[in-house]
C-alpha cells in the first residue's frame, strides 16, 4: 500500500529533468504528492496501515518533494548566474519530519547547510546558498491546484533572527560556543534528507556530540529542560482551549511523550548508542529494553502518542484542515471515532478513551520527566 521511496524519488527526479520550466516541474511534483497522499489516506481509512506506517509514508513523500524541489531550485539558480554553483548544499529534516512522523497537515521543519567548494569566494558561496534555499521555499509554496509543502526553518540557530543558511564551519562554531540545551534537544530528530549526501553526513557527524553530550545532561540543563516544558504548557496553549482536549500540548499528548523520550536520549544517549534514533516510538522501545523505564510505562506512553497522532490525522481527513484540539461537536467526534477504526460506538466513547489513556500517560510523564 505504501509506494517504494526510491521508486517515487526516481519518478519525481525524472519529472524535474523533463520539465525545463521549474515552476511547471513543481506543479507536476505536487500532483505526484497529492496522488501519494490520497493513496495513503485511502489505505489509512480502510484500516490497511498502522499509524506508524501512515506517518512514515507521509514523511517519505515530503522527503521526495524536497529532494525534487531542491534539484529544480539549484538548476534555476545556476541558470540565472550562468555558472556552476560554488558550494555544496544540503537540507536537514527536523522535528516530526526528521523523525519520519509527519501528519497530513504538517509543515516541513528543516535546516539548510552549505559548504563552499575549494577556492570558491565564501561571500558569493553564502549568497548562492541563500538563493537556493529561498528558491526552494518559493517553488514549494507557489499557487497551484495542489496543497503546498510549507518549509519552516525556525529551528535553526538563533531562530528567525539567525541566518537562514549557514556553512558547515559556521554551524560548528555556533554549536561549540553558543548552543543551548533546547537546541541539543531539537537536533535529536535531525536527519539529512536532500542535497549533497557527503555534506549531509558531515553535518550529522558534527551534531552528534551536541545532541548526545558526553557525560549526559548536568543538573542545570535537566532543570532547564523541565522549566522550558512547563513554560510551554502554560504559554502555548491557545486561549479558551480545554488543555485535556489538546492533542499536541495537552496532558499526556504528543509533546508530553516526545519530551519524555528526548530527555532520556539526552541523558543516556552518550553511552547507549541504540538511543541514537530520530523516532519517538523507537527511543521509548530502546529505553524499555535498557531498563531506563518499565515495560508498562513505555507501553502507556507509546499508546497515548499513537492515539494522539491518529486523531490529529483523522481531524485533517475529516475537516480538510489541520487542528490540534479534539472537536467539541458530537457529530464531529462521531466521525473521528468512525475514521480511526476505533471500535467505539460514539464520539463520546472515543473522547472518554482518549482521556483515560492520556491521563495514564501524564502520570508517567510526571514521574519520568518531572521526577
Amino acid at each position: 500500500h505504501i509506494a517504494d521511496p526510491a521508486t517515487l524519488l526516481n519518478e519525481a527526479l525524472q519529472i524535474v529533468q523533463r520539465q525545463s520550466d521549474s515552476a511547471e516541474a513543481i506543479v507536476a511534483i505536487r500532483a505526484l504528492r497529492r496522488r501519494e497522499l490520497l493513496r495513503t489516506c485511502i489505505a489509512d481509512v480502510l484500516g490497511l496501515l498502522s499509524i506508524d506506517q501512515v506517518l512514515q509514508a507521509l514523511s517519505s513523500v515530503a522527503s521526495v518533494v524536497v529532494q525534487a524541489g531542491l534539484l529544480a531550485a539549484e538548476r534555476e539558480i545556476q541558470a540565472r548566474s550562468g555558472q556552476a554553483l560554488p558550494t555544496r548544499f544540503a537540507v536537514i529534516a527536523m522535528g516530526r519530519f526528521g523523525g519520519a512522523e509527519l501528519g497530513y497537515g504538517s509543515d516541513a521543519d528543516v535546516l539548510f547547510v552549505h559548504d563552499p567548494l575549494p577556492g570558491a569566494d565564501e561571500e558569493r558561496a553564502a549568497q548562492v546558498a541563500l538563493d537556493v534555499a529561498n528558491e526552494l521555499s518559493r517553488l514549494l509554496a507557489l499557487p497551484a491546484p495542489d496543497p503546498p509543502l510549507l518549509i519552516d526553518a525556525d529551528l535553526r540557530p538563533e531562530g528567525k533572527q539567525g541566518p537562514l543558511v549557514r556553512s558547515l564551519a559556521s554551524y560548528a562554531a555556533y554549536y561549540q560556543r553558543w548552543s543551548l540545551v533546547w537546541e541539543s534537544q531539537a537536533l535529536l530528530r535531525a536527519t539529512a534528507i536532500a542535497g549533497d549526501e557527503s555534506l549531509g553526513q558531515d553535518f550529522i557527524d558534527l551534531i552528534d556530540s551536541v545532541r548526545y553530550p558526553e557525560g549526559g545532561l548536568d543538573a542545570a540543563d535537566e532543570l532547564e529542560i523541565r522549566r522550558l516544558k512547563a513554560r510551554m504548557e502554560t504559554e502555548r496553549l491557545p486561549r479558551g482551549t480545554d488543555p485535556k482536549m489538546h492533542l499536541k500540548l495537552g496532558p499526556g499528548g504528543l509533546s508530553d511523550v516526545e519530551w519524555c523520550a528526548q530527555l532520556l536520549q539526552l541523558k543516556y544517549g552518550h553511552h547507549i548508542l541504540e538511543l541514537h534514533t530520530t523516532s519517538t516510538v523507537q527511543a521509548l522501545e530502546v529505553a524499555r529494553e535498557k531498563g531506563l523505564i518499565s515495560a508498562d510505562d513505555a507501553r502507556v506512553l507509546t499508546t497515548s502518542w499513537r492515539l494522539a497522532s491518529q486523531l490529529r490525522n483523522a481531524i485533517m481527513v475529516s475537516k480538510g484542515k489541520a487542528a490540534d484540539a479534539l472537536p467539541t461537536q458530537a457529530t464531529e467526534r462521531a466521525r473521528l471515532a468512525h475514521l480511526i477504526n476505533h471500535g467505539e460506538s460514539t464520539g463520546g466513547d472515543l473522547v472518554e478513551s482518549y482521556l483515560r489513556i492520556t491521563r495514564r500517560a501524564r502520570a508517567v510523564v510526571e514521574r519520568v520527566f518531572y521526577g
